[in-house]
């Protein structure tokens, strides 16, 4: 086989591989979508006046990576997803774990944890703290850090009938996320989207949750 044959062969199999995720991904979403009573899927106007997604993240290594050197960086495609996000106005929110002697209430341990990233600071733009407002989650105590169930708890309490979804770097976090009721990603994967594509998060966000 000639060079050339070789690389459209690369391309062709790189192609397939992306239609595939996003096929596998599509299915996902389609099967999720409301019907009525007569098993016709609703009207796309009536799911957009329920659509309510809420995206929670890990901090760490999910949209923010340490280095050797313990200087703090997005992750590489964080920064683009979350004003991607932020485009649409779809909320989001942390869910990570600090010491809970960093404060007593989740505003003063989630103040401390900006003072503590940005001291270590090195990228071109400031982490967009802004965007997740008061949907900052800690440990009140010991128990409560994760993987243990109490963050995403309160995370799914305090998220109405909104669908909720929540992407980390780690399998057992993301494995006890699904186990109460969040739509799990495991983000930074091999062959697959760095994050869950903002459009499915959208279509997600119009199935009414269970």
């Amino acid at each position: 086989m000639n060079r050339s044959a070789s690389k459209g062969s690369v391309r062709a199999s790189l192609a397939l591989s992306a239609a595939l995720v996003w096929v596998v991904l599509s299915a996902t979403v389609s099967a999720a979508l409301p019907e009525d009573a007569s098993g016709v899927t609703r009207t796309a106007a009536a799911a957009r006046e329920r659509a309510c997604p809420i995206v929670y993240f890990d901090l760490g290594e999910t949209l923010v990576h340490t280095a050797d050197d313990g200087s703090t960086g997005y992750q590489p495609g964080a920064a683009s997803y979350l004003r991607a996000l932020r485009l649409r106005r779809i909320p989001v929110g942390l869910i990570t774990n600090v010491p809970p002697s960093w404060g007593t209430t989740d505003a003063e341990r989630a103040a401390r944890l900006r003072q503590e990233v940005d001291a270590t600071w090195r990228g071109p733009a400031p982490f967009a703290w802004k965007d997740f407002g008061d949907r900052v989650l800690t440990p009140r105590t010991e128990a409560e850090r994760k993987p243990a169930p109490a963050l995403w708890q309160r995370a799914k309490a305090g998220s109405g009938r909104c669908r909720v979804v929540y992407q980390a770097e780690t399998a057992e976090e993301v494995r006890a996320a699904s186990s109460l009721g969040f739509v799990p990603y495991q983000v930074g994967r091999p062959h697959r989207p760095a994050f869950l594509p903002v459009r499915l998060v959208e279509l997600l966000g119009r199935r009414s949750p269970a």
